[in-house]
């Protein structure tokens, strides 16, 4: 928790009080099925809280902004986007169903109106939305033939125009070399854990 203080010191005091609630939770549901690496408890907050709000330092989200979150898992990166935007919207999907319940039940804990969770396949889903969020779920080229028609272009949903924000780690040249209007951000800008070297926030506009 006192990194997420350092880096985001102007939270409400309910937005600390939801975000402390999140290991507790994990934990529990970790113990019954395995929704986070084990490996990576011991930093739930820098390699999964902090992580996943990284897309905030790239982009703000304004009110009524509809946000799909593809391959969700157990809820990153839009658990933590939720929190930080309570009057944004988010529809969290994975394909796996044992995911979408934790994702549920930690929404419920938390009493987090501004989610919807769903087990689904990202390419099935209809509708727009203004922007698409996901941490490392595949490859660039095969993730950009899911986000296919889903984005609702010419829009101002956000602090920059609607797309794609992708946290991805690593050299991506090779990955990228057929989106040449990829901007890549690095989180090492803001923050200074070496886990987060090498870390990036990938922005395609719609």
């Amino acid at each position: 928790m006192d990194l997420i203080r350092k880096y985001f010191p102007a939270l409400t005091a309910h937005q600390y009080e939801q975000i402390e609630a999140l290991k507790p939770l994990y934990a529990d549901w970790n113990a019954k099925i395995n929704v986070i690496s084990r490996k990576d408890t011991d930093q739930f907050y820098e390699r999964h809280v902090l992580h996943a709000m990284g897309i905030a330092k790239v982009c703000r989200f304004k009110p009524e902004a509809q946000v799909l979150d593809i391959g969700t898992g157990g809820g990153f990166p839009g658990i933590p986007l939720a929190i930080l935007y309570p009057r944004s919207n988010f529809h969290l999907v994975d394909s796996i169903a044992k995911k979408i319940t934790v994702v549920n039940a930690v929404q419920e804990a938390l009493d987090l109106s501004n989610i919807k969770a769903e087990q689904a396949r990202a390419e099935k889903l209809k509708g727009q939305y203004d922007f698409i969020v996901s941490r490392a779920v595949t490859q660039m080229p095969r993730f950009m033939s899911w986000t296919r028609g889903k984005l609702r272009k010419g829009n101002e949903a956000g602090s920059m125009a609607n797309g794609i924000l992708y946290l991805k780690g690593g050299d991506l040249s090779e990955e990228l070399a057929d989106f040449p209007r990829a901007k890549q951000y690095e989180l090492s800008k803001h923050f200074e854990e070496e886990f987060f070297e090498t870390k990036k926030v990938v922005y395609l506009k719609a």
